[in-house]
Protein backbone atom coordinates (compact mmCIF):
# COMPACT_ATOMS: atom_id res chain seq x y z
CA UNK A 1 0.00 0.00 0.00
CA UNK A 2 1.41 3.14 -0.82
CA UNK A 3 1.82 5.76 1.10
CA UNK A 4 0.90 9.22 -0.25
CA UNK A 5 -0.09 12.22 2.07
CA UNK A 6 -1.85 15.32 0.61
CA UNK A 7 -0.50 17.36 2.55
CA UNK A 8 0.85 18.76 -0.54
CA UNK A 9 -2.09 20.93 -0.12
CA UNK A 10 -1.29 22.18 2.98
CA UNK A 11 2.15 23.51 1.81
CA UNK A 12 1.08 24.45 -1.20
CA UNK A 13 -1.25 27.14 1.17
CA UNK A 14 1.52 28.10 2.74
CA UNK A 15 3.12 29.19 -0.25
CA UNK A 16 0.39 31.26 -1.13
CA UNK A 17 -0.23 32.78 2.04
CA UNK A 18 3.03 34.24 3.12
CA UNK A 19 1.73 37.54 2.92
CA UNK A 20 -0.77 36.78 4.75
CA UNK A 21 1.96 35.98 7.36
CA UNK A 22 3.87 39.09 6.84
CA UNK A 23 0.66 40.42 7.69
CA UNK A 24 0.23 39.07 11.21
CA UNK A 25 3.99 39.61 12.14
CA UNK A 26 2.99 42.95 13.73
CA UNK A 27 0.76 40.79 16.51
CA UNK A 28 2.02 41.64 20.03
CA UNK A 29 4.31 39.16 21.79
CA UNK A 30 0.86 38.89 24.25
CA UNK A 31 -1.29 37.43 20.96
CA UNK A 32 0.73 34.50 20.68
CA UNK A 33 -0.59 31.44 19.13
CA UNK A 34 -1.66 29.71 22.58
CA UNK A 35 0.05 25.47 22.76
CA UNK A 36 -3.83 24.24 22.17
CA UNK A 37 -6.97 25.95 20.95
CA UNK A 38 -10.36 24.06 20.71
CA UNK A 39 -11.56 22.51 17.75
CA UNK A 40 -15.99 21.83 18.02
CA UNK A 41 -17.08 19.48 15.89
CA UNK A 42 -20.87 20.12 15.05
CA UNK A 43 -22.93 16.98 14.01
CA UNK A 44 -25.78 18.70 11.33
CA UNK A 45 -25.60 15.33 9.18
CA UNK A 46 -29.18 14.26 10.17
CA UNK A 47 -27.70 10.95 9.95
CA UNK A 48 -27.46 8.55 13.49
CA UNK A 49 -24.71 6.76 13.04
CA UNK A 50 -22.27 6.73 16.02
CA UNK A 51 -18.91 9.38 14.92
CA UNK A 52 -15.50 8.81 15.48
CA UNK A 53 -12.75 11.57 15.59
CA UNK A 54 -8.83 11.09 15.30
CA UNK A 55 -6.33 14.05 15.44
CA UNK A 56 -3.20 12.98 13.78
CA UNK A 57 -0.18 14.17 12.03
CA UNK A 58 3.15 15.40 13.08
CA UNK A 59 4.12 17.18 16.10
CA UNK A 60 5.84 20.50 15.08
CA UNK A 61 7.65 20.65 18.65
CA UNK A 62 9.97 17.09 18.14
CA UNK A 63 9.12 15.79 14.65
CA UNK A 64 7.33 12.96 15.78
CA UNK A 65 4.35 11.14 13.83
CA UNK A 66 1.31 10.33 16.33
CA UNK A 67 -1.80 11.26 17.61
CA UNK A 68 -3.58 14.09 19.84
CA UNK A 69 -6.47 12.94 22.56
CA UNK A 70 -9.21 15.03 23.13
CA UNK A 71 -7.16 17.19 25.69
CA UNK A 72 -4.81 17.96 23.12
CA UNK A 73 -1.84 15.86 24.45
CA UNK A 74 0.52 14.12 22.15
CA UNK A 75 0.99 10.30 21.70
CA UNK A 76 3.92 9.40 19.48
CA UNK A 77 3.03 6.31 17.82
CA UNK A 78 5.18 3.52 18.82
CA UNK A 79 7.10 1.37 16.15
CA UNK A 80 5.30 -0.59 13.38
CA UNK A 81 6.05 -3.06 11.46
CA UNK A 82 5.77 -5.70 7.94
CA UNK A 83 3.83 -6.66 7.14
CA UNK A 84 1.46 -3.81 8.93
CA UNK A 85 0.77 -3.84 12.48
CA UNK A 86 -2.69 -2.32 14.38
CA UNK A 87 -1.87 1.01 15.60
CA UNK A 88 -3.21 2.19 18.65
CA UNK A 89 -7.15 3.59 19.10
CA UNK A 90 -6.37 6.77 18.68
CA UNK A 91 -10.58 7.63 18.17
CA UNK A 92 -12.32 9.97 20.32
CA UNK A 93 -15.92 9.85 20.47
CA UNK A 94 -17.46 12.46 18.24
CA UNK A 95 -21.14 14.22 18.67
CA UNK A 96 -24.54 12.62 18.10
CA UNK A 97 -27.03 13.90 15.70
CA UNK A 98 -27.67 17.17 15.96
CA UNK A 99 -25.20 17.50 18.88
CA UNK A 100 -21.22 18.84 19.66
CA UNK A 101 -18.37 18.10 20.78
CA UNK A 102 -14.93 20.01 21.81
CA UNK A 103 -11.54 18.67 21.73
CA UNK A 104 -7.78 20.39 21.48
CA UNK A 105 -5.68 20.82 18.52
CA UNK A 106 -2.39 21.16 19.24
CA UNK A 107 0.44 22.74 17.15
CA UNK A 108 0.61 19.93 14.66
CA UNK A 109 0.52 19.37 11.13
CA UNK A 110 -2.32 16.70 10.10
CA UNK A 111 -5.25 15.50 9.39
CA UNK A 112 -9.17 15.86 11.55
CA UNK A 113 -10.59 12.37 10.65
CA UNK A 114 -14.11 11.44 10.76
CA UNK A 115 -16.09 8.67 10.42
CA UNK A 116 -19.72 7.59 10.53
CA UNK A 117 -20.93 4.10 12.11
CA UNK A 118 -17.51 2.40 12.24
CA UNK A 119 -13.89 3.03 13.50
CA UNK A 120 -11.40 3.75 10.87
CA UNK A 121 -8.76 1.14 10.91
CA UNK A 122 -5.18 2.23 10.68
CA UNK A 123 -2.13 0.63 10.55
CA UNK A 124 1.69 1.03 11.69
CA UNK A 125 4.64 0.57 8.93
CA UNK A 126 8.28 0.12 9.80
CA UNK A 127 7.81 3.76 8.26
CA UNK A 128 5.16 5.14 10.17
CA UNK A 129 1.37 5.78 9.16
CA UNK A 130 -0.11 4.15 6.71
CA UNK A 131 -3.21 6.79 5.96
CA UNK A 132 -6.72 5.03 4.41
CA UNK A 133 -5.91 4.31 0.53
CA UNK A 134 -9.41 3.37 -0.18
CA UNK A 135 -8.73 2.93 -4.21
CA UNK A 136 -7.55 0.00 -3.43
CA UNK A 137 -9.90 -2.65 -3.25
CA UNK A 138 -8.70 -4.52 -0.46
CA UNK A 139 -7.95 -1.82 2.41
CA UNK A 140 -9.66 -2.61 5.59
CA UNK A 141 -11.73 1.13 5.45
CA UNK A 142 -12.85 0.70 1.52
CA UNK A 143 -16.26 0.24 2.82
CA UNK A 144 -16.55 2.82 5.94
CA UNK A 145 -17.96 6.42 4.95
CA UNK A 146 -15.62 8.83 5.72
CA UNK A 147 -13.40 12.61 5.32
CA UNK A 148 -11.20 14.32 6.72
CA UNK A 149 -9.91 18.24 7.06
CA UNK A 150 -5.94 19.16 6.58
CA UNK A 151 -4.44 21.33 9.28
CA UNK A 152 -1.45 23.02 10.35
CA UNK A 153 -1.32 25.11 13.34
CA UNK A 154 1.75 26.52 14.46
CA UNK A 155 3.11 30.22 16.20
CA UNK A 156 2.35 31.90 13.01
CA UNK A 157 -1.47 30.99 13.43
CA UNK A 158 -4.01 28.37 12.31
CA UNK A 159 -4.47 27.34 8.28
CA UNK A 160 -7.29 24.45 8.17
CA UNK A 161 -9.27 23.23 4.96
CA UNK A 162 -11.96 21.22 3.63
CA UNK A 163 -10.31 18.84 1.43
CA UNK A 164 -11.47 16.84 -1.88
CA UNK A 165 -7.54 16.34 -3.56
CA UNK A 166 -8.24 12.34 -2.59
CA UNK A 167 -11.96 11.64 -2.57
CA UNK A 168 -15.20 13.67 -2.51
CA UNK A 169 -17.30 12.01 0.59
CA UNK A 170 -18.71 12.64 3.26
CA UNK A 171 -19.68 16.56 3.21
CA UNK A 172 -18.63 19.24 6.19
CA UNK A 173 -17.24 22.93 6.59
CA UNK A 174 -14.55 24.20 8.59
CA UNK A 175 -14.27 27.22 10.22
CA UNK A 176 -11.66 29.74 12.51
CA UNK A 177 -12.99 32.31 14.19
CA UNK A 178 -15.79 32.33 12.79
CA UNK A 179 -14.83 32.13 9.11
CA UNK A 180 -16.06 29.27 7.58
CA UNK A 181 -15.43 27.10 4.24
CA UNK A 182 -16.43 24.15 2.55
CA UNK A 183 -20.16 24.23 2.99
CA UNK A 184 -22.44 22.62 -0.38
CA UNK A 185 -25.37 24.64 -1.84
CA UNK A 186 -28.45 22.46 -0.92
CA UNK A 187 -28.75 19.27 -2.48
CA UNK A 188 -25.12 19.90 -4.13
CA UNK A 189 -24.03 16.31 -2.33
CA UNK A 190 -25.81 14.15 -5.20
CA UNK A 191 -25.93 16.76 -7.43
CA UNK A 192 -21.70 16.01 -7.80
CA UNK A 193 -22.58 12.29 -7.98
CA UNK A 194 -25.10 13.05 -10.71
CA UNK A 195 -22.97 15.60 -12.35
CA UNK A 196 -19.81 12.78 -12.63
CA UNK A 197 -22.40 10.45 -14.11
CA UNK A 198 -23.08 12.69 -16.99
CA UNK A 199 -19.66 13.48 -17.21
CA UNK A 200 -18.91 9.77 -18.17
CA UNK A 201 -16.96 10.24 -14.80
CA UNK A 202 -19.48 7.53 -12.90
CA UNK A 203 -16.54 5.01 -12.84
CA UNK A 204 -15.44 7.72 -10.29
CA UNK A 205 -17.97 6.66 -7.34
CA UNK A 206 -17.55 3.73 -4.95
CA UNK A 207 -20.72 2.36 -3.49
CA UNK A 208 -20.98 0.40 -0.35
CA UNK A 209 -22.09 -3.29 0.20
CA UNK A 210 -25.63 -2.30 0.48
CA UNK A 211 -25.71 -0.06 -2.58
CA UNK A 212 -25.58 3.11 -0.59
CA UNK A 213 -22.79 6.06 -1.87
CA UNK A 214 -19.47 6.02 -0.04
CA UNK A 215 -17.28 8.50 -2.03
CA UNK A 216 -16.27 9.29 -5.61
CA UNK A 217 -12.11 9.12 -5.93
CA UNK A 218 -9.90 11.87 -7.55
CA UNK A 219 -9.13 11.74 -10.65
CA UNK A 220 -5.68 10.50 -10.11
CA UNK A 221 -6.64 7.44 -9.00
CA UNK A 222 -9.69 7.09 -11.52
CA UNK A 223 -6.34 6.62 -14.00
CA UNK A 224 -4.51 4.64 -11.75
CA UNK A 225 -7.00 1.82 -10.97
CA UNK A 226 -9.05 2.23 -14.28
CA UNK A 227 -12.11 3.97 -13.99
CA UNK A 228 -11.20 6.55 -15.83
CA UNK A 229 -8.92 6.05 -19.56
CA UNK A 230 -5.17 7.34 -18.90
CA UNK A 231 -6.10 9.22 -21.95
CA UNK A 232 -8.36 11.72 -20.55
CA UNK A 233 -6.50 14.80 -20.92
CA UNK A 234 -4.74 13.63 -23.69
CA UNK A 235 -6.72 15.72 -26.21
CA UNK A 236 -6.63 19.05 -24.52
CA UNK A 237 -2.69 18.48 -23.82
CA UNK A 238 -2.31 17.72 -27.71
CA UNK A 239 -3.87 20.96 -28.09
CA UNK A 240 -1.94 22.84 -25.65
CA UNK A 241 1.28 21.24 -27.39
CA UNK A 242 0.17 22.51 -30.79
CA UNK A 243 -0.44 26.09 -29.72
CA UNK A 244 2.46 26.76 -27.79
CA UNK A 245 4.92 25.43 -30.88
CA UNK A 246 4.16 28.61 -32.58
CA UNK A 247 3.26 30.77 -29.56
CA UNK A 248 4.45 31.65 -26.35
CA UNK A 249 3.18 30.85 -22.58
CA UNK A 250 3.58 33.61 -20.08
CA UNK A 251 3.65 32.79 -16.58
CA UNK A 252 3.61 35.21 -13.71
CA UNK A 253 3.64 32.66 -10.91
CA UNK A 254 3.65 35.50 -7.94
CA UNK A 255 0.47 37.55 -7.50
CA UNK A 256 3.24 39.78 -5.64
CA UNK A 257 5.83 40.12 -8.26
CA UNK A 258 3.85 40.95 -11.57
CA UNK A 259 7.31 41.47 -13.29
CA UNK A 260 8.93 37.84 -12.23
CA UNK A 261 7.65 36.34 -15.63
CA UNK A 262 8.56 33.04 -17.14
CA UNK A 263 7.97 32.13 -21.15
CA UNK A 264 7.34 28.93 -21.85
CA UNK A 265 7.27 27.42 -25.96
CA UNK A 266 6.93 23.98 -27.25
CA UNK A 267 9.83 22.48 -29.04
CA UNK A 268 9.25 18.54 -29.57
CA UNK A 269 8.18 16.91 -27.07
CA UNK A 270 9.11 19.75 -23.81
CA UNK A 271 8.11 22.76 -23.17
CA UNK A 272 11.27 25.06 -22.04
CA UNK A 273 10.27 28.11 -19.95
CA UNK A 274 13.02 31.19 -20.57
CA UNK A 275 13.27 33.77 -18.33
CA UNK A 276 13.07 37.45 -19.48
CA UNK A 277 17.27 37.17 -19.99
CA UNK A 278 16.39 34.46 -22.46
CA UNK A 279 17.71 31.71 -20.52
CA UNK A 280 16.33 28.70 -19.94
CA UNK A 281 15.10 28.01 -16.33
CA UNK A 282 13.41 25.15 -16.50
CA UNK A 283 11.77 22.29 -18.96
CA UNK A 284 9.00 19.97 -18.78
CA UNK A 285 7.92 17.03 -20.93
CA UNK A 286 4.87 16.39 -22.51
CA UNK A 287 1.99 15.52 -19.41
CA UNK A 288 -0.25 12.45 -19.33
CA UNK A 289 -3.51 12.33 -17.50
CA UNK A 290 -1.93 11.15 -13.98
CA UNK A 291 0.55 14.03 -13.95
CA UNK A 292 -1.86 16.56 -14.60
CA UNK A 293 -4.28 15.28 -12.60
CA UNK A 294 -1.97 14.58 -9.51
CA UNK A 295 0.17 17.87 -10.18
CA UNK A 296 3.27 15.11 -10.03
CA UNK A 297 5.21 13.28 -11.83
CA UNK A 298 5.91 14.57 -15.67
CA UNK A 299 4.41 17.92 -13.34
CA UNK A 300 6.75 18.01 -10.23
CA UNK A 301 6.78 20.88 -8.30
CA UNK A 302 9.64 20.64 -6.47
CA UNK A 303 10.13 23.18 -3.02
CA UNK A 304 11.86 26.26 -5.07
CA UNK A 305 11.44 29.61 -6.88
CA UNK A 306 11.21 28.87 -10.24
CA UNK A 307 9.96 25.29 -11.67
CA UNK A 308 7.62 24.76 -8.32
CA UNK A 309 5.84 28.11 -9.04
CA UNK A 310 5.58 27.42 -12.77
CA UNK A 311 4.86 24.17 -12.24
CA UNK A 312 1.47 24.49 -9.45
CA UNK A 313 0.57 27.28 -12.16
CA UNK A 314 0.82 24.66 -15.42
CA UNK A 315 -1.29 22.29 -13.28
CA UNK A 316 -3.84 24.56 -12.60
CA UNK A 317 -4.29 25.56 -15.92
CA UNK A 318 -4.19 21.74 -17.21
CA UNK A 319 -6.98 20.73 -14.90
CA UNK A 320 -9.14 24.22 -15.21
CA UNK A 321 -8.60 23.99 -18.96
CA UNK A 322 -7.95 27.57 -19.51
CA UNK A 323 -4.24 27.20 -21.22
CA UNK A 324 -5.88 27.79 -24.80
CA UNK A 325 -8.34 30.47 -23.78
CA UNK A 326 -5.51 32.69 -22.50
CA UNK A 327 -2.23 32.74 -23.13
CA UNK A 328 -1.36 34.61 -19.71
CA UNK A 329 -1.47 32.39 -16.49
CA UNK A 330 -2.50 31.72 -14.06
CA UNK A 331 -6.24 32.92 -15.41
CA UNK A 332 -7.81 35.61 -12.66
CA UNK A 333 -11.08 34.84 -13.95
CA UNK A 334 -12.81 31.84 -12.91
CA UNK A 335 -15.62 32.45 -15.48
CA UNK A 336 -13.12 31.17 -17.83
CA UNK A 337 -12.53 27.51 -15.72
CA UNK A 338 -13.86 24.29 -16.97
CA UNK A 339 -15.20 25.76 -19.93
CA UNK A 340 -13.38 22.99 -22.69
CA UNK A 341 -15.30 19.57 -23.02
CA UNK A 342 -11.98 17.64 -21.47
CA UNK A 343 -11.24 19.31 -18.87
CA UNK A 344 -11.41 17.84 -14.74
CA UNK A 345 -14.94 16.98 -14.68
CA UNK A 346 -14.69 16.06 -10.59
CA UNK A 347 -13.28 19.46 -9.45
CA UNK A 348 -15.33 21.45 -11.87
CA UNK A 349 -18.55 19.85 -10.16
CA UNK A 350 -17.24 20.09 -6.79
CA UNK A 351 -16.66 24.13 -7.11
CA UNK A 352 -20.00 24.45 -8.83
CA UNK A 353 -21.58 22.95 -5.76
CA UNK A 354 -19.75 24.75 -3.11
CA UNK A 355 -21.71 27.58 -1.16
CA UNK A 356 -18.89 29.84 -1.61
CA UNK A 357 -17.61 28.38 -4.87
CA UNK A 358 -13.92 27.53 -3.09
CA UNK A 359 -12.90 23.49 -2.74
CA UNK A 360 -9.17 21.70 -2.87
CA UNK A 361 -10.55 19.75 -6.68
CA UNK A 362 -6.75 18.99 -6.80
CA UNK A 363 -3.38 19.63 -5.21
CA UNK A 364 -2.81 22.75 -6.31
CA UNK A 365 -6.20 24.68 -6.71
CA UNK A 366 -4.66 27.33 -4.14
CA UNK A 367 -3.29 29.22 -7.79
CA UNK A 368 -5.62 32.38 -7.32
CA UNK A 369 -6.80 31.02 -3.68
CA UNK A 370 -9.65 29.38 -5.12
CA UNK A 371 -8.84 26.76 -2.29
CA UNK A 372 -11.37 26.31 0.85
CA UNK A 373 -9.19 26.90 3.04
CA UNK A 374 -9.25 29.50 6.24
CA UNK A 375 -6.35 31.11 7.80
CA UNK A 376 -6.07 33.23 10.98
CA UNK A 377 -3.04 34.27 12.50
CA UNK A 378 -4.32 35.02 16.00
CA UNK A 379 -6.91 31.55 16.52
CA UNK A 380 -8.86 30.97 19.25
CA UNK A 381 -11.40 28.18 17.97
CA UNK A 382 -11.99 26.24 14.84
CA UNK A 383 -14.44 24.49 14.07
CA UNK A 384 -15.47 20.92 12.25
CA UNK A 385 -19.23 21.28 10.64
CA UNK A 386 -20.52 17.45 9.53
CA UNK A 387 -23.25 18.60 7.57
CA UNK A 388 -26.10 16.99 5.90
CA UNK A 389 -26.39 15.06 2.97
CA UNK A 390 -29.34 15.71 0.78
Amino acid sequence: MRFRTRMLAIVAAAVTVAGVLSATAHRSADAAVPATIPLTITNNSGRGDAVYIYNLGTNLATGQQGWADAGGTFHAWPAGGNPPTPAPDASIAGPGNGQSVTIQMPKFSGRVYFSYGQKLDFRLTTGGLVQPAVQNPTDPNRNILFSWSEYTLNDSGLWINSTQVDMFSAPYAVSVNGNTTGHLKAGGYNAVYNALRSAGWGGLIQTAPDGSTLRALSPLYGVETGALPASAMDDYVNRVWSKYSSETLTVTPFGDQPNTKYFGRVSGNVMNFTDSSGAVVTSFQKPDSASIFGCFNLLDAPNDLVRGPISRTLCAGYNRSTLLTNPNQPDANDANFYADSVTNHYSKNIHAQMVDGHAYGFAFDDVGNHEALVHDGNPTQAGLILDPFN
